[in-house]
């Protein structure tokens, strides 16, 4: 069950992350006319502040706990998306820029947050457990840019927004390791791992 939660985490936040930065150029160049290379500017500031924000989630979750901080994350980056989805021509530039900011701040942060809960599940099979929830985040890329082909940007956003909404509401039943947990060795024996 925890696998299948933070699979579903990354394939909204990471997933949303590629396909996002893929058509932002576009959106802004459409949206409010400016110059290609200015539109990809914007897209490559989305990216930017993603990558720059995933180790905050890391820190932020090792700091106040896991599920909360997946939650809380997950629940800014919902509302980052739906304000993006409000985003038209009678907007000023700049606070369109500063909404895909805060937008893309809370998805790379909940991209972070995602691999902080990943060893805590079974820590003898994290590579494996990583590269599961890893690969999800792809899957996330298809379906939302194949959405994205069908309909407008504005529901697009939306479209992302609800499947992060759903993602939220899933990491609530995430089950987060207090204390202590037991590993069982390859010998057989059983070790105690603190959980900070």
């Amino acid at each position: 069950m925890p696998v299948a939660i933070l699979s579903v985490a990354y394939a909204v936040t990471f997933g949303a992350e590629l396909a996002v930065v893929s058509m932002l150029p576009l959106f802004f160049k459409e949206t409010f006319m400016v110059p290609i290379a200015l539109a990809g500017l914007f897209g490559a500031c989305f990216a930017a502040i993603d990558v720059i924000s995933c180790p905050s989630g890391g820190f932020i979750s090792d700091k106040f706990g896991r599920k909360g901080s997946l939650v809380i994350l997950l629940g800014g980056a919902a509302v980052g998306f739906f304000l993006m989805s409000q985003i038209t021509a009678e907007w000023p530039i700049a606070l369109a820029v500063a909404t895909m900011m805060f937008c893309s701040f809370f998805l790379g942060s909940a991209a972070g947050c995602v691999f902080a809960v990943v060893p805590l599940i079974k820590r003898r099979l994290t590579g494996q457990i990583a590269g599961m929830v890893g690969a999800y985040g792809n899957i996330g890329a298809v379906l939302f840019l194949t959405v994205f082909s069908l309909v407008s940007p504005s529901v697009f956003f939306l479209t992302i927004a609800g499947g992060i909404a759903f993602a939220m509401l899933c990491a609530m039943f995430l089950d987060e390791p207090k204390g202590t947990m037991a590993e069982v060795m390859p010998d057989g024996t059983v070790q105690l791992i603190e959980v900070h």
